[in-house]
């Protein structure tokens, strides 16, 4: 079992009540706390009212297949964990299944172990993605605190006799009412949108590419490597060597949408042989 001391909830969806029961008794021997659908359409009805770390389901079942409920889910929660399971394995299928974002494939009948493994890693991804959003959500919300941090308001003059001038003749600066956006060097930066700004042009990005450009807000004045990138940005773990690989397209494809508006510094640096850091036009 993971390592975490939280029990994990897993849900179980099958048509077949057998497996159902084999499963569920195989996760359950390891301390996971289990719950069990018969159909999609329960799964979903389940899903509405708790969450679960991961929901393990066959792909053939009557009304909603297993490929149509991961797609449901993935509608409804992003960083869902969802393993597929079959027993009728097809390449076309598998490739589909993970295109569409699932954690794991598993051929019919699996044994013990691999279910067990394949639930383990799944648990830990899904943590490391909610410890990912709750670290990306304090980011934003530092960072909105240091671009919008209120002036300390002018001492009033003392008049000779060391008495605080009158009220009408000191005024103090009026607060403008604060946004939920964010100042980024030239940047402006729209939290909850996915979008920035260069001046009047607006720029999309992917959720990727936004939580990167923040997680190295976040951390300027160092270099990130890649693995932490990966690591606090993607929710997984790899070596510095696959990071980089991971990383570059993102890197890639974020300089290259700021240089359509015009920028010609890159905001991004890549600081060779160790990782990434933001640029002073950035600080």
């Amino acid at each position: 079992m993971d390592n975490n001391n939280e029990t994990a909830h897993i849900l179980v969806v099958d048509d077949e009540g057998a497996i159902r029961y084999s499963v569920s008794k195989t996760l359950q021997r390891v301390g996971y706390e289990v719950d069990e659908a018969a159909t999609g359409e329960e799964a979903l009805e389940m899903m509405a009212k708790r969450e679960y770390d991961v929901v393990l389901t066959d792909i053939r079942m009557p009304g909603l297949t297993g490929v149509e409920l991961l797609k449901r889910i993935k509608d409804i929660s992003p960083d869902a964990i969802v393993i597929l399971m079959t027993g009728y394995a097809s390449l076309g299928t598998a490739v589909e299944s993970l295109r569409l974002g699932a954690h794991d494939y598993l051929i019919k009948p699996s044994s013990s172990q691999d279910i067990r493994q394949s639930v383990s890693r799944g648990i830990e991804r899904s943590r490391n993605l909610k410890r990912r959003r709750a670290l990306l959500d304090a980011i934003r919300s530092n960072v909105f605190e240091l671009t919008h941090a209120p002036e300390e308001p002018a001492t009033p003059s003392l008049s000779d006799d060391n008495e605080p001038l009158s009220a009408a003749a000191y005024e103090a600066p009026i607060a403008e009412p604060l946004t939920n956006n964010m100042s980024l060097g030239p940047l402006t930066i729209y939290p909850g949108r996915y979008q920035i700004s260069v001046g009047d042009q607006p720029i999309d990005l992917t959720p990727t590419e936004f939580d990167l450009l923040l997680y190295l807000a976040a951390h300027r004045g160092r270099v990130v490597s890649c693995h932490e990138l990966v690591r606090e940005v993607r929710g997984y773990t790899v070596d510095e060597a696959e990071a980089r690989e991971v990383i570059r397209p993102h890197v890639s494809n974020l300089r290259r949408k700021l240089k359509q508006t015009g920028q010609d510094a890159d905001l991004i640096v890549n600081v060779r042989g160790i990782g990434y850091r933001l640029s002073e036009q950035g600080q």
